[in-house]
């Protein structure tokens, strides 16, 4: 067995590591100076005050969430196997329950390895190391991904800046030539792992993208504007079923791009349009223009506690502003990736929203990330993403 240092935990402060949480709080361990000395990311086990080994997790002295588990055996050993054994047990519930070669692979802490991200298109996969265990780990987990062509590693994030990391993008295996393709409710779409948006697309959108297509479907000649469209998903997928007219907008000209080609690649180009624009901007700029599906999906604007009433607010103006743009009996979907806005108090800020635009609405349908984004039953962080959508009179 490796002999990684041990932290103690106070007295009693066990309790939330016994009932399955996977993290332990700095105020929770014994912060002695040979504790507060141990380097960011390292293998630790841990131990209950009265030197039972309960874990073996990453370690990191310096941040709110001082350890985080990786294994409830304190015996395991952490290495190349033993991150092939995680990503092969995650792998074999994608091909249950999603199919194909396009998901996200690993959900950080809902697949047992906390701080890291792998979304796989194909033979080509990103990690996106977020803590600074998992940043130290990368060469196991690239070991681990046998099957890859393409390794790239993603670390922009903010939760990297908390763990004192710096940022990187970079080609850990293999080589890319530029987007590569997406595979999505029998569409085509593209992807850039290295220069797009976290890992170059949003898989969590899956099955709410296939329920905008399903509206469409049933609405003849439907109009749809779709807001913050990234790469395309939702308009695609709502040309694609059969929507007359389709306005796709969002800020990023790199992005707009790769929406316009994978229109050209599913053949309804001559449907859909893009515009770049910030959207706030689009919505307040005078239009008498209405559309029988609004779909809204922005980025967080709650990132952090801080940003919680600023947040709110800002979902509160989007749905304002979008319900303007909604014909009479329309359908408007708004979404929120932020897990600082819990849905009920996301759905109380659009219900504000559409009311200061004086529309009566009726809530038909909470949509969630697919069956690739598990939820920990004690992170309910982990529950991100929702979609409602809203019938309009």
């Amino acid at each position: 067995m490796t002999a990684w240092p041990v932290i103690a935990l106070h007295r009693g402060a066990d309790r939330r590591l016994r009932a399955g949480h996977p993290w332990v709080y700095s105020n929770e361990v014994a912060m002695t100076a040979a504790v507060k000395a141990i380097p960011p990311g390292t293998l630790v086990r841990i131990a209950t005050a009265g030197g039972d080994e309960r874990a073996v997790a990453h370690f990191n002295p310096h941040t709110l969430i001082a350890a985080r588990v990786l294994d409830t055996s304190a015996r395991a050993e952490i290495d190349a196997a033993w991150f092939r054994t995680r990503l092969e047990r995650a792998a074999a519930i994608r091909d249950r329950l999603v199919g194909g070669a396009f998901y996200r692979w690993i959900h950080a802490e809902a697949d047992g390895l906390p701080g890291l991200i792998v979304d796989r298109f194909g033979d080509v996969v990103v990690v996106q190391p977020n803590t600074a265990g998992m940043d130290r780990a990368v060469p196991d987990v690239v070991e681990a991904l046998s099957l890859a062509r393409v390794v790239v590693v993603r670390g922009e994030s903010g939760a990297r800046r908390l763990e004192g990391l710096e940022e990187r993008s970079a080609c850990l295996k293999g080589a890319l030539a530029g987007p590569i393709q997406v595979d999505e409710n029998g569409l085509t779409f593209f992807a850039d792992p290295l220069e797009g948006q976290k890992t170059g697309w949003f898989f969590d959108q899956r099955d709410n993208r296939a329920a905008a297509a399903a509206v469409v479907r049933r609405v003849p000649n439907a109009r749809v504007l779709d807001l913050y469209t990234h790469t395309g998903g939702f308009a695609i997928n709502c040309a694609a079923a059969g929507a007359e007219r389709v306005i796709a907008v969002d800020g990023s000209a790199p992005s707009l791009a790769l929406a316009t080609k994978a229109a050209s690649a599913n053949k309804v180009a001559a449907r859909m349009s893009v515009e770049r624009a910030e959207v706030f901007e689009y919505l307040e700029a005078p239009s008498t223009e209405t559309f029988d599906l609004v779909i809204a999906d922005p980025p967080a604007f709650a990132k952090s506690r801080k940003d919680i009433k600023a947040g709110l607010q800002g979902y509160r103006k989007l749905a304002r502003l979008a319900a303007r743009r909604v014909a009479r009996g329309g359908l408007l979907m708004i979404a929120s990736c932020s897990h600082h806005a819990p849905l009920v108090e996301f759905a109380g800020a659009i219900a504000h929203g559409l009311r200061d635009a004086g529309r009566t609405a009726r809530l038909l349908r909470t949509g969630f990330a697919g069956a690739d984004h598990p939820v920990h039953p004690a992170l309910p962080e982990t529950a991100y993403l929702k979609m409602l959508t809203y019938l309009l009179d």
